[in-house]
């Protein structure tokens, strides 16, 4: 196998690729002329003798030709593909090899040239070779049995290959399976004809020493003598013994390579639990087929034979059935062991039965002797054989089922295991078949243990079974005890090599890999060493957590802290260097990795959740959801890595099933939601905004803004949250007016003119009675209190005389709380904020209209000074924004706060009002710095969408426009087009001679473009229509600067060219620029208001950290946070917003109510998911076949009490009649006291009462 890996290199299905193939795989020819008795011109090889003429004669001593002494190997001269012509272009791989090619050649050679996909189960379909027809019922069996349970399973079908007999019936039932099938199901059924070389019709059109591809086969023209290949096989395997029109050693290839095959691994890249099981299907057969069972029972190979198929069917189910018993007699305590001559007599006894069944069979064979040893040989190894009934119509349906208990009987027999289910659990694991686990293995009859389930829990979550997973879990599977983190790092070395996130992992991997190569080196040329020169440690090289943590930061980013840095010793914000040499050190010491590895994971759930995610793995993610805490924050997050990996991933398939698998978890986060809303708003309000332990202290409001979750942001229950944050103490329904009226005129604060919550609660004690008295039993916090705690706003100190105040709010005077109240809130600073800029923007008009002084020293005049000082504090703002607001490092701080738009057009307005103040200070550069600074004042005006995002009818309408302004991009891209083209032929037609430069641009540009608003100079494009004006054709005068004269020898063009540049631009561009306005106008339309909410939140977020007080007077706040933050080292309680820490029983009881809630909303989910008309039909569906079942197994019932009764009856009719059982001859014996008629008797009534 290796040889032939080395040789297939850079291969893969073309004639070049596959040159290698004659070296590896041989024919047979004969070189020896043994002749035959019955045609002495012919050689017992079935080539006449002229074929060979350049060989040796053999001696006439020779009496019977072999194909191992007769034969020689020459490089194999068919292979290729086959096309099977009027038949379709399919394809079909083949080849030409000796019986005695090694089969671990064959096997790689069709899994990885071919490629065939690694079995599940090879199923080999033995017997019923011929020209005769199969039984109606065993062309049953093969098609809803045999082909279903591959399907089902994943398996190769092997057959002769040939059309006839049953390997013609496995084709046509294959070819059904796949006509109805899906894609997908095709696949897991391969049908693979091993067939004799020499027996075939037309081989001859196969042969081509280079290869054929294809290779046509012309086998509608087949005689009804012969025999050709069936076209519905995917593969053949032409065995070649030398012979012509002989069968025989294909057979002994075959059993050879099911052998082979039984010890390799299933799995994706044989990472199964189990080798592949093998199971030969025996139908009819003639003599010659005993030796081939027996041979292959001696490897331990298990049988199905299908009674009442045929003669050696039917002779091998006879000897199970009644003669084989007597072989091994149990022992009884009651009874002396049998003496000698009792034995041998049984055995001659014994003997004579499977002599006269065999004659009875196959009355021709002379080879009775031998013969009757392969059947005795057959009937030692009873226990590898299963015998089915399918002429008495048992259990067609559950044909995968006897296959799979086949299988488990010869697995029982060579499992080393201690339990005999473990193997039967292996098999319906590799089969992915639940149901059977259930039915069988997990009926309550059997207690199983930790350590049984724990191999086959790894299989089924390599190899994405998410049924058994569940399945395993709900049987008592400790997932605590079972994923630890050594595990976990086998499951990610695990992750498919054509998933994204296998090429994160790689490539953080050598990274690490890199890292340790570099510090050997310079350990090395540091300690002039030669001895660590050796390769680098295994250990160091294998996948571990630190790369999953890494490929998680850069999908997160800064929504949470570092995954399993606590396991590996690292410390959160550690450089990647210094934790990269940490993890290598660690792994280079065995005992440290041992360790480690060896630690349970503390959440199991959510990291197997993540590995789903990562793998896109639909069932097995929603599971692993289920199963873990804080359903919200986890179905966000879910959403969060998918919307992200599909950004980055290439195929459109795996991008549009992310996209879904990540709504799903949006729709899913929303549902669990609005199902604790509906139970408790306050508990809900604190589900929002609690830090989490197991998501790196994110919150549910930070990972739906990150995943943009807008669906999320629409429900009712977090745009109250958010309007609760938004006006502060103030009750969320109070009137604008009102604030504005109390926002200039102060004293209304203190009236009745505004409402606040702490009233409301004053006015409703009983209401609040009782809700205080829920919230202290279970630890929950309501809005207003959530609030308070972070109501420290150190903004406003300076308004304060004694800092010491703000310790004990409850206790501050009413005037100051009420004050606070008001002025603290986040819409209070926000109507500041407006009121203010309008007043910048007022000034701003104001100096560059009116009182924008020349250069120094005559100016600037004082009130540009007030400007540029209103300008400084909207850059100290900025700094704050970016250097002081969240928990993250300066480099993230400062990434995140360019990404935001509005952001950028901040800092785009100061650098061109810094650039427009450095300029006008120059008399040289007065004027652009002028320019400069009008430019500026658009931008400072745009600015004001932003802060208008807040309204409920002018943010759709913002975000509609931004949609707009993208449509806008692409339809100046074909405008472009257009306008060059007639600008430049317009130009070259009319001022041919004119060279200016600047009057170039405006006709090639500027003209065609006015021309789509109608501004269209007709004098001088067309000629017929130009007034007498002065104008010259002279280049110098032209240059000068006097007007040119458009040349009118192209007139006709021109406007044709006009013609066609007006039609194409005002109709056809104009209409489609409409067109994509009003389909972004009417797909945001329809979401506008999710849009809008998602939006807000930014907005409230923004204000919500903002200082209370508006430039220029923010300047104040500014030198407080100052002195407090740099001077006094006093953390700020505000960059946590939107943060709320819970500990303890708080948070575990917040947790386990989520959950109760979310368990309600499946529980309802999957009672309306059974209620269905889908569902109803298959329960119907399944109660009908199981009465069905039920009817066969109760006339199968009845037809063996009659039998019993016939039976009875004969007996007591022939009272001479040997009594066996009692050793003695019926004569002698009371007839109604021999010792085996009683319990006969007994049994009889019982099955008639039954």
């Amino acid at each position: 196998m290796k040889k032939i890996g080395k040789q297939k290199e850079g291969g893969g299905g073309k004639p070049q690729d596959q040159s290698w193939i004659p070296k590896i795989i041989k024919k047979r020819v004969c070189n020896t002329f043994v002749e035959d008795s019955r045609n002495r011109a012919s050689c017992q090889c079935g080539e006449a003798r002229e074929a060979h003429k350049s060989v040796t004669t053999g001696d006439c001593t020779v009496g019977k030709w072999d194909s191992f002494q007769h034969t020689s190997e020459y490089p194999t001269d068919a292979f290729g593909n086959l096309e099977f012509v009027g038949a379709g272009r399919r394809h079909i791989p083949f080849m030409r090899l000796s019986h005695d090619t090694p089969p671990a050649n064959v096997y790689s050679l069709v899994t990885t040239q071919w490629g065939l996909p690694v079995p599940n189960l090879v199923v080999s379909v033995v017997g019923g070779e011929g020209k005769g027809k199969a039984k109606p019922w065993v062309r049953e069996v093969i098609r809803q049995g045999i082909v279903r349970a591959a399907q089902s399973t994943g398996a190769w079908i092997l057959t002769s290959g040939l059309k006839e007999g049953i390997s013609r019936c496995v084709g046509q039932a294959v070819r059904d399976h796949c006509a109805t099938a899906s894609s997908l199901s095709q696949a897991n059924v391969i049908a693979v004809g091993v067939a004799p070389w020499g027996f075939i019709h037309d081989r001859k059109h196969l042969v081509n020493p280079q290869g054929s591809f294809p290779a046509p086969y012309y086998a509608q023209t087949t005689p009804p003598t012969s025999s050709c290949l069936d076209n519905n096989h995917q593969a053949f395997l032409l065995v070649d013994d030398g012979s012509v029109d002989h069968r025989g050693h294909e057979t002994l290839f075959r059993a050879n390579l099911e052998d082979f095959i039984s010890h390799q691994r299933t799995g994706i890249w044989g990472s199964g639990t189990i080798e592949i099981p093998v199971l030969c299907v025996l139908i009819a057969g003639d003599a010659a087929m005993l030796e081939r069972v027996d041979l292959s029972l001696k490897d331990s190979t298990p049988w199905l034979v299908l009674a009442g198929s045929g003669p050696a069917a039917d002779l091998i189910a006879g000897l199970l059935r009644d003669v084989s018993a007597p072989m091994t007699p149990p022992a009884s305590p009651t009874l002396p062991p049998a003496n000698n001559e009792a034995s041998t007599s049984n055995s001659a006894e014994l003997t004579e039965q499977v002599r006269k069944r065999i004659k009875k069979q196959f009355p021709l064979e002379t080879q009775m002797d031998k013969l009757v040893d392969q059947a005795l040989s057959i009937c030692q190894n009873k226990d590898l054989i299963t015998v089915f009934y399918g002429d008495k119509e048992e259990g067609k349906e559950d044909f995968d089922t006897i296959i799979l208990k086949a299988l488990v009987r010869a697995a029982k027999r060579n499992s080393r295991d201690s339990s005999e289910y473990i193997e039967e659990l292996k098999l319906a694991v590799a089969w992915n078949r639940v149901d059977i686990a259930k039915s069988e293995l997990f009926n309550s009859d059997i207690q199983w243990r930790y350590n049984d389930l724990e191999e086959s829990m790894t299989d089924a979550l390599v190899n994405d079974k998410p049924q058994f997973v569940r399945l395993f879990v709900e049987s008592g599977l400790n997932i605590l005890d079972y994923l630890t983190f050594g595990r976990l790092e086998e499951l990610y070395s695990s992750v498919s090599e054509c998933t994204l996130v296998y090429s994160f992992l790689q490539k953080r991997l050598r990274e690490r890999i890199d890292i340790c190569s570099k510090n050997r080196l310079s350990h090395n040329e540091n300690s002039n060493s030669k001895h660590i020169n050796g390769p680098i440690p295994a250990g160091v090289q294998e996948l571990t957590l630190y790369e999953v943590s890494k490929v998680l930061s850069e999908i997160m980013k800064d929504m949470c802290q570092s995954f399993y840095y606590i396991p590996l010793g690292l410390e959160q914000g550690v450089t990647s260097r210094k934790a990269m040499k940490h993890v290598n050190k660690m792994l280079m010491e065995e005992s440290e990795q041992s360790l480690y590895r060896k630690k349970r994971c503390r959440y199991p759930w959510v990291s197997l959740f993540i590995w789903a995610v990562l793998q896109n793995r639909r069932e097995m993610s929603i599971y692993f959801w289920e199963m873990a805490g804080e359903s919200v924050l986890s179905a966000l997050a879910g959403c969060k890595i998918l919307r992200d990996l599909s950004k980055l991933e290439m195929e459109t398939d795996t991008k549009l099933s992310m996209k879904e698998l990540a709504q799903t978890f949006e729709n899913l986060a929303h549902d669990v939601f609005s199902e604790c809303y509906q139970s408790s708003e306050s508990h809900s309000y604190t589900l929002l905004i609690k830090r989490s332990v197991l998501w790196g202290e994110a919150t549910c409001l930070q990972m739906a803004t990150s995943a943009d979750a807008r669906l999320f942001f629409s429900h009712d229950g977090v745009q109250t949250l958010l309007s609760q944050i938004w006006w502060g103490a103030m009750d969320s329904s109070t009137e604008v007016w009102k604030l504005v009226l109390s926002f200039f005129l102060p004293p209304f604060i203190y009236t009745k003119l505004i409402v606040f919550r702490e009233e409301e609660n004053e006015e409703k004690p009983e209401d609040n009675h009782q809700g205080k008295e829920f919230d202290s039993i279970e630890g929950a916090e309501s809005m207003p209190e959530i609030h308070n705690t972070d109501e420290e706003m150190e903004e406003g100190m300076p308004l304060r005389r004694n800092p010491e105040e703000s310790s004990s709010p409850k206790q501050r005077p009413y005037i100051f709380h009420r004050w606070r109240q008001f002025w603290f809130a986040p819409v209070t600073s926000f109507l500041g904020n407006v009121f203010t800029y309008f007043l910048f923007l007022f000034l701003f008009a104001y100096i560059l209209l009116v009182d924008f002084k020349p250069p120094p020293p005559k100016g600037p005049a004082p009130m540009e000074l007030v400007l540029y000082f209103w300008v400084f504090t909207l850059v100290c703002e900025e700094i704050r924004q970016t250097f002081f607001v969240g928990s993250t490092t300066v480099v993230q701080r400062m990434k995140l706060y360019i990404q935001d738009i509005w952001n950028k057009c901040d800092l785009t307005a100061i650098l061109l009002f810094m650039l427009g103040v450095l300029c006008r200070m120059f008399p040289w550069s007065y004027d652009f710095g002028r320019s400069i600074m009008c430019l500026d004042y658009m931008v400072f005006t745009l600015r004001l969408i932003h802060i208008f995002a807040v309204h409920k009818q002018l943010g759709p309408k913002i975000i509609i426009v931004g949609k707009m302004v993208k449509d806008v991009f692409f339809f100046l891209f074909f405008l472009g087009v257009w306008l060059m083209a007639y600008g430049v032929a317009n130009q070259a037609l009319l001022y041919s001679y004119d060279s200016r430069p600047n009057w170039i641009f405006r006709r090639v540009f500027y003209r065609p473009y006015m021309h789509i608003y109608g501004q269209i100079p007709l004098d001088e494009i067309d000629a017929d229509k130009r007034a007498a004006k002065q104008c010259t054709n002279n280049v110098t005068l032209i240059h000068e600067g006097l007007e040119p004269c458009p040349q009118s020898d192209a007139n006709w063009l021109v406007l044709i060219l006009l013609s066609v540049y007006l039609l194409v631009t005002n109709i056809l561009l104009v209409n489609l620029l409409i067109a994509m306005f009003s389909y972004t106008f009417n797909k945001v339309q329809e979401h506008s208001d999710v849009y809008w909410k998602f939006q807000r939140y930014n907005l409230i977020v923004e204000y919500h950290s903002r200082p209370c007080l508006a430039p220029p007077f923010i300047i104040f706040s500014h030198l407080h946070i100052f002195f407090k933050r740099v001077i006094q080292k006093i953390p700020s309680t505000k960059i946590q917003h939107f943060m709320l820490n819970l500990k303890g029983k708080r948070a575990s009881w917040l947790n386990t109510w989520e959950s109760t809630l979310k368990e309600n909303l499946l529980s309802t989910e999957g009672k309306k998911q059974r209620d269905s008309d889908t569902e109803r039909l298959k329960r119907t569906s399944t109660k009908v076949d199981s009465v069905l079942k039920q009817m066969v197994e109760i006339r199968d019932h009845d037809r063996r009490l009659r039998k019993l009764e016939s039976e009875v009856s004969g007996v007591c009719m022939h009272p001479s009649i040997e009594l066996r059982g009692c050793g003695a001859p019926a004569s002698e014996v009371n007839l109604f006291g021999p010792c085996w008629l009683l319990p006969v008797a007994f049994l009889f009534q019982a099955l008639v009462h039954f």
